[in-house]
């Protein structure tokens, strides 16, 4: 997926919100069960209005290269024409896709 003259919008769980952000590139990591995302790309359109949301984004994602996401945090990757409003949203309505990265044994006992 790497091509820098497109845009990905990425939507994935972090601390229980619901993080919606635009990258132009997307991959996956050498890290196993993690994507990575880099070259963030914030609205610049709309000085006027500031959305709260979108400049807490900029804030935490400010001096970030690179960005690795569990795999299972992940909940859409899109490709769009253009970039949009980065956002923040609760993530009441979603819950995590249970998955163990971590081979466990099954209990065997004999009775």
């Amino acid at each position: 997926m790497r091509n820098s003259s497109k845009i990905y919008k990425i939507t994935f769980l972090n601390k229980g919100k619901v993080y919606e952000v635009f990258v132009k590139q997307v991959y996956q990591s050498d890290l196993y069960g993690f994507i990575e995302i880099e070259d963030y790309v914030f609205d610049e359109r709309s000085k006027v209005v500031v959305d709260p949301s979108e400049e807490k984004l900029k804030a935490e994602f400010s001096g970030v290269k690179r960005s690795f996401i569990p795999i299972q945090a992940v909940i859409r990757i899109d490709e769009v024409e253009k970039s949009g409003t980065s956002k923040i949203s609760s993530g009441d309505n979603i819950t995590p896709f249970p998955v163990s990265l971590v081979g466990g044994k099954a209990d065997t006992k004999d009775s």
